[in-house]
């Protein structure tokens, strides 16, 4: 059989998994029926028998074989069952969401208010990769948000596709591993559920730490979606530094850029006008970094440098600079804290108080940066989208009671990039101003003088306490201080792109 396909993923019956799911809880269950029998009446009997000699040594044996071999075959039918059920919940996770993204790529959004996502097309693409692509081609070609949620859908899709490969893999190992290979003798490994199997792998991979490859990361957080809270915990607590240093926290929401932008680029032929505008930005990025506005310069100068390659957001100095913005992030959490506090108690005691610890991730929410409150911001960034990712654990104290914490971090992300609308003053030293109108950025994009790209950054991780067994809610961290990064005196300024 071949790779796993997209296709195969959304319209395989995962009816029937169920239904072996129930056969075998029911196998299981009669046999532990026969086990007790076995155990508390034919063996207690043959034990007990007043008997001796060839023929009472020979039966006793074979009795106490056989009341053997039925408690390992309880134990087997038990572990298959569980495999199963735990294979079975997963699987139909992963297909339903495939489904629901593959229905909310092919009906787009026609009422957005910043214009219209087209509906997309997807297909299976090769060795169980997923392509999209629009439905309907526009005259003016995809625009960049449009592409960048083709890209999105299709890595999410193939991640689902790859997660339900790996579910499968894992269902095999363990049932090879409960059946042992040998029909005529049943009592090997034994599993509870598919932690048994992903955890070690997970462990392995969480130990290559920031040196972990794209591919093991991306599986690194596929296995930390399918673990049990309780192994979860366990790996959350073992190896907190290296899965943060992989990446476990990366945004897992759509990142696209919010608008068409200026359009393709290089697709004209720059003239004397462009290359004026071109000179004056570099002025007024030059000016804009000696008057302290030293990210609207880089991100300018960037622009200019014409690669297109994506550039760092320090999200820590943009809450520390804007207060708003840090507000913004902090309403984010206390929107939701109560919620996520609950889910993980609710997951403490139904595991009987052991330590847990679950994934939380909000929704891409907009901030817009003001000339008013900070002039570096608002040339820098304008406008940028942003959430918060974490994990919630939850450990015993030494009484038993509760403890809850969150660990998390707050992410962003922007493009860079100019409308036909947009154009930009900035204030000389010494009175005066400098102003390029508008439309005169955007077609340093088209005329390829320039080029857009993409800002994404992340913040410090930071830990909150969410309380015991009751909340109570103290203020939340701190970013950490900026320093000098990116400004005059950051000594590593010369090694920047476009500084």
């Amino acid at each position: 059989m071949g790779a796993l396909t997209y296709t195969d993923l959304i319209e395989v019956d995962l009816g029937k998994l169920s239904a072996a799911t129930g056969d075998w809880k029911a196998t299981a269950a009669r046999l532990e029926r026969l086990r007790t029998d076995v155990y508390s009446g034919l063996l207690q009997m043959s034990d007990g028998a007043q008997w001796a000699g060839v023929n009472a040594a020979v039966t006793k044996e074979f009795v106490r074989k056989t009341a053997k071999e039925i408690s390992d075959l309880h134990l087997e039918a038990k572990s298959v069952a569980a495999v199963l059920e735990d294979s079975h919940s997963e699987l139909t996770h992963i297909q339903k969401r495939a489904q629901e993204l593959t229905a909310e790529a092919r009906k787009g959004d026609p009422n957005r208010a910043a214009g219209a996502d087209p509906g997309l097309l997807v297909v299976d693409g090769p060795n169980g990769t997923v392509k999209v692509t629009e439905a309907f081609c526009d005259a003016e070609g995809a625009s960049q948000r449009t592409k960048d949620l083709m890209q999105w859908y299709a890595d999410t899709l193939t991640g689902l596709v790859s997660h339900a490969s790996e579910i499968d893999a894992a269902m095999t190992r363990a049932l090879k591993k409960s059946h042992g290979g040998d029909p005529h003798n049943a009592g090997h490994a034994t599993y509870t559920s598919l932690d048994e199997d992903q955890l070690p792998r997970a462990m392995k991979l969480a130990s290559h730490g920031g040196d972990a490859s794209a591919a093991q990361r991306a599986e690194l957080r596929r296995l930390w979606l399918s673990l049990s809270p309780r192994a979860r915990a366990e790996l959350w607590t073992g190896h907190k530094d290296d899965l943060l240093a992989a990446g476990l926290l990366s945004p897992s929401v759509k990142q696209a850029a919010p608008d068409r932008g200026s359009g393709p680029h290089g697709v004209e032929e720059p003239g004397a006008e462009e290359r004026r505008t071109r000179e004056k930005m570099n002025l007024i990025a030059e000016t804009a970094d000696w008057t302290g506005d030293n990210d609207a310069a880089r991100h300018m100068a960037h622009y200019l440098g014409n690669s297109g390659t994506d550039m760092n957001l320090p999200v820590d100095k943009m809450m520390s600079e804007v207060p708003g913005f840090r507000t913004h992030i902090d309403d984010d959490i206390k929107g939701h804290r109560d919620e996520w506090r609950e889910q993980a108690l609710a997951e403490f005691r139904r595991n009987g108080g052991q330590p847990v610890s679950i994934p939380v991730e909000t929704i891409n929410r907009d901030f817009s940066f003001t000339k008013e409150t900070n002039e570096n911001w608002f040339y820098a960034v304008g406008s940028t989208r942003s959430n918060v990712t974490g994990v919630v654990t939850v450990v015993p104290e030494a009484n038993g009671e509760p403890r809850v914490g969150l660990d998390y971090q707050s992410n962003a992300w922007d493009r860079y990039n100019w409308d036909q609308d947009k154009g930009v003053t900035i204030d000389l030293p010494g009175g005066g101003d400098m102003s390029i109108p508008d439309g005169q950025m955007a077609r340093l994009h088209t005329t390829g003088v320039a080029r857009e790209f993409d800002m994404a950054g992340t913040s410090s991780v930071k830990h909150y306490d969410l309380g015991g067994s009751a909340s109570h809610y103290g203020p939340l961290p701190q970013p950490n201080e900026p320093g000098r990064e990116g400004d005059r005196t950051d000594p590593g300024r010369e090694q920047q792109e476009g500084r």
